[in-house]
């Protein structure tokens, strides 16, 4: 008997992605896929596509919709469920959970007349408390890395077969995908494959799984000319057809005529990668070292157990501002499945997309649109909220809405919502512009990364072969591509503090804009980053700190009273300071986000790295977002301006960002100061 190969695709898109971006994968990944796989009957395939990209693609690509209807009427290709918008499924409410779940097997069995087995985990994220949720929707197997099993004790030759594991009286079977597939698979030549296929069926394996993104296959660099123009996943398929050890098979096949090795229970994880990615930069610098050290030794899985990262949800504690978005679509899941309303539940589920809670190899959450995504709908719930519950505006609500220990204040209007943080000094979090969906404040703080000086090292040279070129012809995986960052951008290195969100307070001797920017200035408060009393009213909310200033070694107090009130046109504010010291200088700090940023005006003048201005009318906005932001100040004021910019890694090598508009408003103060004004969006 042949050992039966599993391989499988799983191809999405976030949500509402750029559509230019997903025409470009359909024609150079999932369509030239399916066009190749259809050549040879013989090739048998696992197909998970997320369900707004399947969406998309039956609107708009007929032809491949058509190619995957005839792989799955042939026998040649089975199908796999997963959340509908493509969430992780351990990061949201079981109901909600259930119900993705079953939206995409509806999808599934509703435009092919098929009811998936098998689910793809959502970056291969476990957690065995969605096993009970996932068997109640038919799911009998699902899928994930070899890797997960290491990290629970198995041996690697243990891992050439299937498993079964259970929670609460819920039975699942396991497929561990094999991460030297993962990495031979399409880098490699097909004859690389096939003889690791020998290997393991003459060692005694019964099955072998690869089950990765379809984008490798033509839409990572290099991909297209080395899988299409080249043959590659043409000769892969006639390769293991022609092989005397290995034949493709379906997993709903193999469970028919398999049996599970044995029973196995895994801990909380992910793929190797993403264990790195979610910890603090440092630590995934001492873990790099680590397993550098280690050398080949690491290879060894009796190593490999005792080496590991983090977890998934270590993301919504590296960065704030993935937490906030996951939180707020948790606080609504509390309250919309209550209604049971289906608009409202539906811009739940795609606020739930799981793209831009983290950042790996890909830009995640560093992409402002993705982030500009989930607050879209968000804002769309929260609105849809509003009218089912019959909420009477304005109104304020506090709570511990991001769960971080400390309340937050959300003050909702007809036009407009605003979100403060206690935790953060009373800082304004959200600026939601309730017409266009559109949220003024998602800003992003500048933060090292553990890649930042890989980005501008010089690509190692490939060790000398004396073979021909073309007898070790392969491509290099995404994790092993190197493009050198030009040292110019190096001064993008510039790393927050803070987070950089709205009315941030800041006490220095004396104000340099350029000191701001590039974050050397003297901090001598503990306003910026530390916590505030708050007072609910019933249209407004206050915020106390008793804190200080600090120079000579000594601590002086200062009191800072801020008052944010919703008006019909916006919101007020007043900031009191009183001081025992006469000469410092408080900076008010605003960070706002627009669609163009690098376009964006300030009364009608473009932002190129800096601006200064007086005035006590500020207006600011571009021409890609609706409306503008608009700052009233009682008195005349001085304002700079700069464009935040990040370095981050992506697929292409490194993304530079413009993440937000910084606005700096420095205030002379001998002893006490009051500042006064109002934001509204226009």
């Amino acid at each position: 008997m042949k050992l039966p190969l599993h391989l499988g695709i799983h191809c999405h898109q976030p949500v509402e992605n750029f559509y230019h971006v997903v025409d470009h994968a359909v024609e150079k990944s999932y369509l030239p896929y399916f066009k190749t796989a259809l050549l040879n009957d013989k090739f048998k395939f696992s197909i998970h596509y997320s369900g707004w990209l399947l969406e998309y693609i039956k609107k708009n690509h007929s032809e491949l919709f058509s190619l995957m209807g005839d792989a799955v009427s042939s026998g040649q290709a089975e199908f796999f469920t997963g959340g509908y918008y493509e969430p992780v499924l351990a990061s949201i409410p079981g109901k909600d959970r259930r119900e993705q779940i079953k939206m995409l097997n509806g999808f599934i069995e509703n435009n092919f007349k098929v009811s998936p087995k098998g689910l793809w985990l959502t970056e291969r994220v476990w957690d065995s408390s969605i096993i009970p949720d996932c068997a109640e929707c038919g799911v009998e197997y699902v899928i994930v890395d070899d890797y997960h099993f290491i990290t629970a004790g198995f041996y690697e030759s243990m891992l050439h077969g299937h498993f079964i594991t259970e929670q609460d009286g819920y039975e699942m079977l396991i497929f561990p995908i094999s991460e030297k597939l993962r990495y031979l698979t399409p880098f490699k030549p097909a004859e690389d494959v096939v003889d690791y296929l020998k290997e393991v069926a003459d060692s005694g394996g019964k099955s072998l799984t690869i089950f990765d993104d379809g984008e490798k296959f033509g839409l990572w660099p290099e991909t297209y000319e080395w899988v299409y123009e080249k043959g590659w996943l043409k000769d892969f398929i006639n390769a293991v057809c022609d092989s005397d050890a290995a034949e493709f098979a379906l997993f709903e096949d193999t469970v028919k005529t398999q049996k599970p090795a044995q029973i196995a229970y895994l801990p909380t994880g992910s793929y190797f990668e993403m264990g790195e990615w979610s910890l603090f930069s440092e630590r995934t610098e001492n873990m790099e070292k680590l397993v550098k050290e280690l050398g080949d030794k690491y290879t060894d899985d009796t190593i490999k157990v005792f080496v590991k990262g983090g977890i998934w949800k270590n993301f919504l504690v590296k960065y704030p501002e993935s937490n906030r978005i996951h939180k707020r679509t948790t606080t609504l899941s509390k309250r919309a499945n209550k209604l049971n309303d289906a608009s409202l539940l539906e811009s739940l589920y795609k606020a739930q997309c799981n793209d831009v809670l983290w950042h790996g190899i890909f830009g995640g959450l560093y992409l402002p649109n993705l982030r500009n995504n989930a607050y879209r709908f968000i804002i769309e719930a929260e609105k849809r909220l509003e009218e089912v519950e019959g909420i009477a505006l304005p109104a304020v609500e506090t709570g511990d809405f991001d769960y971080d220990g400390y309340d937050e204040a959300y003050i909702r209007s007809d036009a407009a919502n605003y979100m403060f943080a206690s935790r953060d000094c009373g800082q304004l979090v959200a600026l939601e512009d309730k017409d266009n969906l559109f949220n003024f404040a998602n800003t992003l703080a500048r933060r090292k990364e553990a890649y930042h000086e890989k980005l501008f090292a010089e690509p190692k040279p490939e060790a000398s072969n004396e073979q021909p070129e073309s007898a070790v012809e392969s491509v290099a995986t995404i994790h092993d591509t190197k493009t050198k960052v030009d040292e110019e951008y190096r001064k993008y290195l510039v790393f927050d503090w803070h987070n950089k969100n709205c009315f941030i307070d800041h006490f220095v001797p004396k104000f340099e804009a350029e000191d701001f920017e590039d974050v050397t200035f003297k901090e001598l408060g503990d306003f910026a980053n530390q916590p505030a009393q708050m007072k609910k009213g019933k249209d407004s909310v206050t915020f106390t700190r008793k804190g200080g200033i600090y120079s000579e070694g000594y601590k002086h107090n200062v009191t800072l009273k801020k008052n944010f009130k919703a008006l019909k046109s916006g919101l007020s504010f007043e900031i009191d300071i009183s001081s025992e010291v006469q000469e410092v200088t408080y900076v008010m700090e605003l960070n706002l986000h627009f669609n163009d940023m690098a376009n964006t005006l300030i009364n009608g003048n473009k932002i190129s790295e800096r601006i200064t201005e007086k005035n006590d009318t500020y207006s600011i906005n571009d021409k890609s977002t609706p409306k503008g932001v608009s700052i009233v100040f009682n008195d005349q004021v001085e304002m700079h301006a700069y464009t935040v910019k990040t370095l981050s890694q992506s697929e292409s090598g490194a993304d530079l960002t413009d993440q937000g508009i910084c606005l700096l408003i420095p205030f002379r103060i001998n002893g006490g100061k009051s500042v006064k004004g109002k934001i509204s969006i226009g």
